[in-house]
């Protein structure tokens, strides 16, 4: 122990405590309340959390001398119960710390109380609940005192010593709730036995179950002053207890969840029991035994002499010996007796003047090492209080395994030391006795314990661990085959665990070291491991490659981490190994562009292929085009490529006829280059491909010129194509009757036959006299008699036709020149008080302004105006002047043009008048009235108020941009000068 630091100290707390009421006899202790016992049978209370204190006699009402035998307080420092002896017998009294009188328990009256057992989990300030009282004669009672009532609710015999009749000396109770009931355990001491109670239900019930079943007890035989018994309670709950025997002090654990079943069937809940020998307190002289006790955490506090003993309670050892201060006038009878108070955590000693104050500094701080040197590792370790200490511990603990030869062991210790011990000292222990595989043990211990900011060493711990790990790998493939099952089973175990090992270090292992390190070995396996952790997946992919393993490879590739570059560069010799699993990888991938796998696909279709087996590149390009979409003309023209290769060239055709940019705007229908199509399929001699494409180019002429090769039925179906061409119609046509007249070998007239039938198909494009030429100059006429007759009629019904459109014409033309004359002759009436629309002045009564419009002669004294149907009338000018500004920008100066015109016309005109020659009157007059009826179509096509002019002017805002100003002068502001305002009366 540390002798520096004392663990207990002791302090005068009140020099004369008993107030002259006597000497003090005893003294009770709980929640810093101190209740004193004096030979004139007075009480004394000192509550030391308020500071007040006060005395209560028990001896009025009684003779002779009266004596306080032993007090009682519960933990709480409320209750109180104090014995009195003297001449008239023994008498108990209940006191309240709130009473200012005792009440006599006259239920124990002769009786006399040596121990009290408090219910620590239920009392409370106001109520006991259930106690137990231990008497000399061996009895023990159940009280129960509420504060309200004044008085005990109940005193109920529980218990009596039969078999060895003695003094219950010390009493301890403990309850705890469990699904059954309440469960009650206590302990009683004698002088010279401990007896153990436990039961289900009430106090009574319990100790009732023992007239039936044997009282568990432990017999220590010898004789002590005062036998006594201790809790030691932490939170609220009784941990350990020590019994003050005559024998030595008996102590253990106490745990009350499990309980241990003896054969009797009685049940005990101490553990770890052991003896403390009075021998072990004197130093080889003459044992003395304590004559009062008190118990902590870790120690014992002996009383022996005037002085307190406090001894280790794990070690045994005697750690620190207190003195007292004491006065002559106690120094006769010296320190009577201890007491604890569980709840402030402090210890009593008293003499008959004097109260001592026994205090504990951090008693636990030194017992990591009492258990240390007790070798109990587990407790010392959960004692240490700083990384020191745990090291001092841990080191004890390897070099005890390493003297035993357990190294493994031996190195996870050394593995949890930071500081007495160096890393580099303990590995050279490994080393030197040769053992790697308690150096690989402790590297892998020592990265466990290492922070995240230890990086450097963490690598460097991890690449030593890699290279044992591989050295233990070579050594078992190099050991002897005579256990070569049991080889197997540890080679794989340690291949398990390395590869545990890089998962785990894959963030602090050095890539490159760590893969040059597993090539040297020659571990090609671990190492496409640790590239696979390390996302090396171009290393992975290409040893699985290398090995053959195409599907394996294609997993890794299909990993969302992979870059698409590695599907790119890997897909040639993918697609040569496993052309179906390639292909279906690429269809399950999204991102893939397919342009970028043309190389691997030409290199796959350049091989040759069985002519049942599936084409894999078209598999891939089919999925592209029609599920993809795929608008890319490489991949069009590719596949069309291999379409035109194959046998069957009705995949090819199904190809070229579909549209695959149907629906789209401004876009083409096909994505492949026809020019390239045609140049393939010419080579490749896939007529009927090439066909369609002459067709599909609008090269009709090829295309009818090919077919008629190979399929004269083909040849008509293009050449009915054309529609928006009549000549190039016809001309197909004739291609493909002078071809069907060539190639007939039959009888003449049969020949001739099939030649109008096939004037039939042509829906009367072409007629007899169309392909006569092509028959021989030697065919008899009589031949195509039927056919020239019937061609004849159709000539004279087109004749009769065109006389019959001419006449229908003729009729159009007389009644359109008499609808002319008709509207020449067409006038209207105009009332003389009719106003101009615009400017609403009177159309026939003009001022000398109007009399003449720009463009216009006068008629008379009017000037120029037009009369609409609907009886709207306007001036020339007037009209000309509404239109423009109501159209549009172009038309108003269209318009004005137009007006310049026929004023510059005007002018001309009138200086002819005037004497000035023209040379071109006629032609000037012609010009001006194109001028004036393109003027009048302008302007008075409709009417401006009832046509559409006035529908556009909706969209016109009200106030125009040239009014804004006027607009603005109606607004209303506000008057800022109300008293300069005139008040205007206005007559109603």
């Amino acid at each position: 122990m540390d002798q520096g630091r004392q663990v207990f100290s002791v302090d005068l707390l009140e020099r004369y405590a008993a107030k002259n009421r006597g000497m003090i006899t005893c003294m009770a202790a709980g929640n810093d309340v101190i209740v004193l016992g004096t030979s004139k049978g007075w009480i004394i209370r000192h509550d030391f959390g308020v500071g007040s204190s006060y005395d209560i006699d028990l001896s009025v009402g009684r003779t002779g001398e009266q004596s306080i035998h032993k007090v009682f307080v519960d933990p709480g420092g409320s209750h109180c119960i104090a014995t009195v002896t003297g001449v008239g017998g023994a008498e108990t009294f209940y006191t309240h710390a709130k009473w200012p009188k005792p009440r006599v328990l006259s239920r124990l009256k002769g009786l006399l109380v040596n121990s009290v057992a408090w219910n620590r989990q239920q009392i409370t300030e106001v109520s006991t609940k259930e106690i137990i009282l231990g008497t000399q004669d061996g009895q023990l009672f159940e009280m129960a005192v509420d504060e309200k009532d004044k008085r005990e609710k109940y005193i109920k015999f529980l218990f009596e010593l039969e078999e060895l009749p003695e003094a219950f000396m010390a009493l301890q109770m403990e309850t705890a709730n469990i699904n059954s009931g309440m469960r009650y355990y206590v302990m009683a001491v004698t002088p010279t036995r401990l007896y153990s109670f436990t039961g289900i239900g009430t106090l009574e019930s319990v100790f009732a179950s023992y007239k039936e079943r044997a009282v568990h007890f432990m017999e220590l035989p010898g004789e002590i002053p005062n036998s006594e018994l201790h809790f030691f309670i932490k939170q609220r709950r009784a941990v350990h207890f020590a019994w003050l025997s005559g024998t030595g002090i008996y102590h253990g654990g106490l745990n009350f969840g499990a309980q241990h079943s003896y054969p009797n069937g009685d049940e005990n809940f101490v553990e770890s029991k052991a003896l403390l020998d009075y021998s072990k307190l004197s130093d080889g002289t003459e044992i003395v035994k304590p004559s009062s006790m008190a118990l902590s955490e870790y120690h014992f506090l002996l009383l022996i002499g005037n002085k307190v003993k406090v001894v280790n309670r794990i070690s045994e050892q005697i750690i620190e010996e207190l003195q007292f201060d004491i006065t002559a006038d106690s120094a006769s009878r010296g320190i009577i007796g201890l007491c604890s108070d569980a709840s402030a955590g402090l210890f009593y000693a008293y003499d008959q003047n004097s109260i001592f104050q026994v205090s504990v500094i951090d008693e636990g701080r030194d017992m990591w090492k009492v258990y240390l040197d007790l070798k109990v590792f587990a407790a010392a370790l959960a004692n240490c209080r700083d990384p020191l200490q745990r090291d001092q511990v841990y080191l004890v603990q390897a070099e005890a395994a390493f003297a035993d030869k357990e190294y493994l062991r031996a190195a996870s210790f050394y593995a949890k030391i930071n500081y007495v011990i160096s890393f580099e000292e303990v590995t050279l222990k490994f080393i030197s006795i040769n053992e790697p595989e308690a150096l690989r043990t402790f590297l892998l211990r020592k990265l466990d314990t290492l922070s995240k900011d230890d990086k450097c060493q963490i690598t460097m711990i991890s690449t030593w661990a890699t290279e044992l790990y591989l050295d233990k790998i070579n050594r078992l493939l190099l050991e002897d085959d005579t256990a070569i099952e049991n080889r197997n089973s540890e080679y794989h175990s340690v291949i398990q665990e390395f590869r545990a090992f890089m998962s785990d270090c894959k963030d602090v292992l050095d890539e490159a070291t760590t893969m040059k390190l597993l090539e040297s070995y020659g571990r090609v396996e671990e190492l496409v491991y640790f590239a696979n952790l390390k996302e090396q997946y171009e290393i992975v992919i290409h040893h699985y490659i290398q090995q053959g393993e195409a599907k394996k490879a294609l997993e890794v590739l299909q990993k969302p981490s992979v870059s698409d570059e590695l599907q790119y560069k890997f897909a040639p010799e993918l697609i040569m190994l496993d052309a179906y699993e390639t292909v279906e990888a690429w269809m399950a991938s999204k991102n893939l562009n397919p342009r970028r796998l043309i190389t691997a696909m030409m290199r796959y279709s350049s091989e040759p292929h069985a002519k049942n087996e599936t084409h894999e590149v078209i598999k891939y390009l089919e999925f592209c085009v029609h599920s993809l979409h795929n608008e890319d003309p490489g991949i069009h023209n590719l596949l069309l490529s291999l379409y035109a290769k194959q046998e069957d060239d009705s995949a090819l055709l199904r190809f070229l006829q579909c549209k695959f940019g149907k629906g789209r705007e401004n876009g083409p229908e096909f994505f492949y280059d026809p020019k390239y199509a045609l140049r393939l399929c010419l080579k490749e001699k896939r007529t009927r491909a090439c066909v369609h494409i002459y067709s599909m180019m609008s090269m009709h002429e090829e295309a009818v010129a090919l077919a008629l090769q190979i399929d004269p039925e083909l040849a008509m179906a293009e050449a009915d194509k054309v529609e928006d061409d009549e000549d190039l119609r016809k001309k197909l046509w004739l291609m493909v009757a002078k071809h069907v007249v060539k190639q007939e070998k039959g009888a003449k007239r049969e020949n001739i036959r099939k030649a109008i039938a096939f004037l039939k198909e042509t829906d009367g494009l072409l007629k007899i006299e169309d392909i006569l030429p092509f028959f021989p100059d030697f065919a008899l006429i009589d031949d195509f008699k039927e056919a020239i007759c019937s061609s004849l009629e159709d000539y004279n019904k087109q004749i009769e036709q065109l006389k019959e459109e001419m006449n229908d014409a003729t009729r159009g033309a007389d009644n359109i020149r008499n609808d002319i004359s008709a509207l020449t002759q067409r006038y209207a009436v105009i009332d003389r008080e009719e106003e101009c629309g615009v400017c609403k002045r009177k159309i026939l009564t003009m001022t000398g302004d109007f009399r003449m419009a720009q463009g216009y002669s006068s008629s008379g004294p009017l000037a120029p105006f037009y009369v609409f149907p609907c009886g709207h009338s306007f001036h020339a000018q007037c009209l000309i002047t509404h239109v423009t500004s109501c159209a549009h920008e172009e038309q108003a100066e269209h318009i004005l043009d137009l007006q310049k015109q026929l004023t510059l016309l005007g002018s001309e005109t009138r200086r002819d008048i005037n004497g000035n020659r023209s040379d071109e009157p006629v032609t000037s007059t012609t010009t001006a009235d194109k001028l004036r009826s393109e003027l009048d179509d302008a302007i008075a096509s409709e009417c401006p108020f009832c046509g559409e002019l006035m529908i556009n002017e909706i969209t016109l805002p009200f106030i125009k941009p040239e009014e804004t100003q006027h607009s603005a002068s109606w607004d209303l502001r506000p008057q800022t000068n109300l008293a300069n305002q005139r008040t205007i009366s206005l007559p109603v």
